[in-house]
């Protein structure tokens, strides 16, 4: 199925809690929540202490994770400028993010 097919379907529960299953989407699309475009502060992961460790999360950013959120339309990612911003079907996946945040407290610190 193409991109300009899957624009037109809501995205599958299935679809969002995989998009869900991994800590660095989820922390992208948590900060997306307050981004707003016009600002010119970058979205952006948590640094690692550890270079290895931050250069195979860039790597595992570019080549897997901005992909896949792109691809189901929840980010829109410029690879040319690095930004990241809300894509056409965030508002699909939003009421979940809202919800992890709203209980943050009560779930395990690794979870956002």
């Amino acid at each position: 199925m193409t991109n300009s097919e899957k624009a037109g379907q809501a995205t599958s529960l299935d679809d969002i809690l995989k998009t869900l299953a991994n800590v660095q989407r989820r922390k992208i699309l948590v900060r997306l929540l307050d981004h707003n475009p016009q600002d010119d502060t970058p979205v952006v992961v948590d640094d690692s202490e550890q270079d290895q460790d931050a250069i195979e999360r860039l790597i595992s950013m570019q080549h897997v994770h901005l992909p896949k959120l792109e691809e189901y339309g929840f980010i829109e990612w410029d690879r040319d400028s690095h930004e990241v911003r809300k894509g056409p079907k965030f508002n699909e996946i939003q009421p979940l993010l809202e919800l992890l945040v709203s209980h943050s407290d009560e779930l395990p610190d690794d979870w956002l």
